[in-house]
């Protein structure tokens, strides 16, 4: 929880509550339905919560606005993005039932009351539209942006795709066809975990 810390200050006190009690949360539910490799459990705050608020050091998420996550997986970064800003509507949509059991959980714990979930691939949602796709380390940026385009709407709160990466991403952006924007998250944390990660954003 201090590597979170060193970077937020600006939390009430039901966040710093919400945030402290998710390591116990997940570490209980790892052991029933494996969400987390084991070997990130030591290093929950860093690897998972912090890498998951790299997109709040750089966006804004207000309180009229709807975000997607898309293939959340375990949550991330669609739970720490909620608990970060509790006035936005957060939908996690994974194609893995058991892993959105976890999510669920969690979030009626921590008393969590601006996440949603469905059971969907994303291409199967067509009745929503929202102001940003959030994903982290799901599919390739090409994917990404295919599955995203048709789910997003123009407006002044749309923010398009916002996803979170790791490794050599040129030939990845190239393929793509997209510009996106793209921060090296190693300068926003100073910390060797973070080292050819990037946050990325392709505006819709």
């Amino acid at each position: 929880m201090e590597i979170v810390l060193k970077y937020f200050s600006d939390f009430s006190e039901k966040q710093l509550d919400q945030f402290a009690a998710l390591k116990e949360l997940y570490t209980e539910w790892n052991e029933k339905i494996n969400v987390i490799s084991r070997k990130d459990i030591d290093n929950f705050y860093e690897h998972h919560v912090l890498h998951s608020l790299a997109i709040a050091t750089q966006f804004e998420f207000t309180k009229d606005m709807q975000v997607m996550d898309l293939g959340c997986g375990g949550g991330f970064p669609g739970v720490p993005l909620a608990i970060f800003f509790p006035d936005t509507q957060f939908h996690l949509v994974d194609s893995i039932n058991k892993k959105l059991k976890v999510v669920n959980e969690i979030a009626t714990a921590i008393g969590l009351t601006n996440l949603t979930t469905q059971h969907s691939r994303a291409e199967d949602i067509k009745n929503r539209k929202f102001d940003v796709v959030t994903s982290r380390a799901v599919a390739p940026l090409k994917d990404l942006w295919y599955w995203s385009k048709p789910l997003l709407q123009k407006g002044p709160n749309c923010k398009g795709l916002i996803c979170l990466k790791g490794g050599d991403l040129a030939q990845e952006i190239h393929e793509s066809g997209c510009k996106p924007r793209v921060w090296e998250i190693e300068k926003i944390f100073d910390e060797p975990f973070f080292k050819e990660k990037f946050l990325l954003q392709v505006p819709f």
